[in-house]
């Protein structure tokens, strides 16, 4: 059988080359990150809940040397600010809080020279083995934009994530207008886009079901119309394409960016090996080399500092296209002292190696008052809330003098 791969017709091919081309015809800044380096953390939806959440959350990122903030504002389909086209996040009950996050955190972060980077999870659109009961939530109101195997089965409801089909064009266009409504509304230093793949790993796929999404007519027939083929005809070709649908959607968000907001940067987290990201149809070094990126956020989850070492070689080469900020975490298998030690070698090689570093996740050296959401050590039992208190404050011991090694950065000219 042919293996190789047939080009795309001129029509398939035509709105990736009209945004490359808007893209440039826009000007290409040098850098839209932070100058003197990018030290970074992420703070998840569940690290909040109240106003005084936020502020603590800002002071303690100030005071941990950190100088940008990756504040996650909306996690599968619901939003962390008042939105016009998604609802309020489950974690307020799908209602007003009284208070704007999102606001609020770029209140507080700019107060303490910080910038602040507005995450957003892309394709992941639900969570959780029971359906919203929000009638507006994208489950309910657009069961057509979800993935759909090869029987006409759509993706079931598990403890991890179910998604939108970015191979349609309409998913695309809502995904571009929930974030210019972000980026329009919110002096944000920079949007920050996580799942931006496929979120197949199981339980999305079961290991060994042979299930492949998606199967949907719609995405069919497009398949069809740019290549003159069914999926199973030429995988090749069919993971290439939907890898390119993915593509298309970060060149559209791109876009959308530079005309509404062109001061503020446009990141993602990536793969640190280039064929794991293949795996999920996200070419995060094609988005490099076509400067569709301003930063590459690596999740470089490794356990020991020589893998960690190996897996960023790859990215170093292209730190004169796009700013690399090696992506850290604690493994949970180490116990604590051998952890924290893992993690300040990652810091103190991550800095020489590229200036920059990001370090997941604030709930991870930093305290959370209450028990709230279902993600976190702090919905464990109170003797295990107390060991996960030891564990933060001996990482805050030994890695907050780590992170403050270099003073805060100054905002760079123009965000």
């Amino acid at each position: 059988m042919d293996r190789s791969i047939p080009p795309l017709s001129l029509k398939a091919a035509l709105p990736i080359v009209l945004a490359m081309f808007s893209v440039m015809s826009l000007g290409c800044q040098q850098s839209r990150m932070v100058t003197g380096g990018v030290r970074a953390i992420w703070v998840t939806r569940g690290d909040y809940r109240s106003p005084d959440d936020v502020t603590r959350i800002m002071e303690d990122c100030s005071r941990g040397g950190f100088n940008v903030v990756v504040f996650q504002v909306r996690g599968n389909g619901t939003a962390f600010y008042p939105s016009k086209i998604e609802p309020w996040a489950e974690q307020f009950d799908f209602q007003n809080p009284g208070f704007d996050p999102l606001a609020l955190a770029i209140q507080e972060a700019h107060r303490r020279n910080l910038e602040l980077h507005a995450w957003v999870n892309v394709m992941p659109a639900w969570r959780g083995t029971k359906a919203p009961t929000c009638p507006e939530q994208l489950y309910n109101k657009h069961p057509d934009w979800f993935w759909y195997d090869q029987q006409g089965r759509r993706q079931p409801l598990t403890s991890f994530y179910v998604s939108l089909n970015p191979c349609l064009p309409e998913v695309r266009q809502y995904l571009v207008d929930v974030f210019r409504e972000i980026v329009t509304n919110y002096a944000i230093d920079g949007l920050h886009m996580d799942y931006i793949r496929f979120p197949s790993e199981p339980p999305a796929i079961p290991s060994g079901s042979g299930i492949d999404y998606p199967r949907d007519a719609g995405t069919l027939a497009l398949y069809k119309e740019a290549t003159g083929l069914e999926p199973d005809a030429n995988k090749e070709s069919w993971n290439k394409w939907r890898t390119d649908q993915v593509t298309q959607l970060v060149a559209d968000i791109r876009t959308m960016m530079r005309r509404e907001r062109p001061s503020a940067a446009l990141s993602a987290s990536v793969g640190a090996e280039y064929n794991e990201s293949l795996r999920f149809f996200r070419d995060d070094r094609r988005w490099v080399r076509e400067q569709l990126l301003d930063a590459a956020f690596l999740m470089n989850y490794k356990s020991d500092l020589a893998a960690f070492d190996s897996a960023l070689t790859g990215w170093l080469p292209l730190r004169s296209e796009v700013t690399v900020v090696p992506g850290l975490w604690f493994a949970p298998r180490l116990d604590t002292a051998r952890g924290i030690e893992v993690v300040k070698q990652q810091i103190q090689s991550s800095h020489q190696k590229t200036g920059s570093f990001c370090v997941f996740s604030y709930g991870a050296l930093f305290e959370i008052r209450e028990n709230r959401d279902r993600f976190g050590e702090e919905n464990r039992s109170t003797a295990r809330q107390t060991e996960a208190a030891a564990r933060r404050a001996a990482r805050r011991s030994t890695l907050l003098p780590v992170t403050r090694l270099v003073a805060p950065s100054v905002l760079a000219a123009g965000g």
